[in-house]
Formats: C-alpha cells, structure tokens, sequence
C-alpha cells in the first residue's frame, strides 16, 4: 500500500460511529476493511456502528471475540465481522469460511495481522491510536486497489 493516509481526529465515540456509517455507505461486496489498533481503541464500536448503519440501529452487534466471527445479511450485502484475537494460526481462518467472506461479503477484520499472508492486499486498512485526551482518538486510513479515490471523494480530501 504505497498511497498517503488519511488521518482524522476523533473526538468521541460518535465521531468514530459517524466515520464507520459514511464508510459503511459506500461499501460493497469483496471490500475488505482491516481495523487495527490496540485494546481498547475502538474497533469493536466502530465495527457495531458500521453493522447498525447497514443492518438497522437495533441490530444486535456482540463482539465476536469468542465466536471469532459474526454475519449480518443487509441490503448492501453480507457483513463478516471476525475479531481475531485469538486466532491461534492464519490457516485456522479457513474454518471460518473466510474466503467466502472475501469474495462475495464486506469484511470487518479485527486483528488483521493475524491473518499472515491470508490478508488480501486489496483491502482498506484503518488504524486507530490514541489521541488528545481520554476519548479522543486518531484514524488512519490507507487503502490500496481503488480505496484512495473513494477516500478522497468521501472525506471530501483533494
């Protein structure tokens, strides 16, 4: 991915919801969006948020820590959320179906890296970090195949 990212401030929690629905939006299937980021910075609410902009806000959106994957069926296709953490190897991603999940569904990953070389390279990426003050967060996005020119027209970016 040789392309600038883009950063954005976030402020709250809304401003990170806010983000996952325009994103959510324009998304459509065999998109793959890689959450990274440490503990507690907000991938898990930035996935449920991306689910209830498509799914409808009274989606139920569990973390799927232990199941490792959740599937939401919208209009704009199949969701596959996957919180990998505790994918123990790369090649256990088969039993989750994850091909499937990349050819024909919108993929939230959590713990991207944990994927190896499974990870497509025509993928979103969006890493969140902390920022100036307690909920306040960084966002930096870097997409690769036509990610970069439907950031630019969706943040509004020259």
């Amino acid at each position: 991915m040789d392309t600038d990212p883009f950063t954005l401030v976030l402020a709250d929690e809304a401003a990170t919801a806010s983000l996952a629905a325009r994103l959510a939006a324009c998304v459509r299937p065999g998109d793959v969006i890689a959450l990274r980021g440490d503990l507690g910075m907000g991938k898990t609410a930035f996935a449920r948020a991306f689910v209830r902009s498509l799914a409808g806000a009274g989606e139920d959106v569990p973390s799927p820590t232990f199941t490792l994957v959740q599937v939401y069926d919208t209009e704009a296709g199949t969701i596959w959320h996957f919180d990998l953490y505790r994918l123990e190897s790369p090649d256990d991603a088969w039993e989750l179906d994850i091909e499937d999940a990349f050819a024909d569904g919108i993929s939230l990953i959590e713990w991207p890296d944990r994927l190896g070389n499974l990870l497509p390279a025509k993928r979103l990426d969006i890493t969140l970090s902390p920022g100036d003050g307690p909920t306040v967060r960084q966002a930096e996005l870097k997409g690769a195949a036509d990610w970069p020119a439907r950031l630019k027209e969706l943040l509004g970016h020259d």
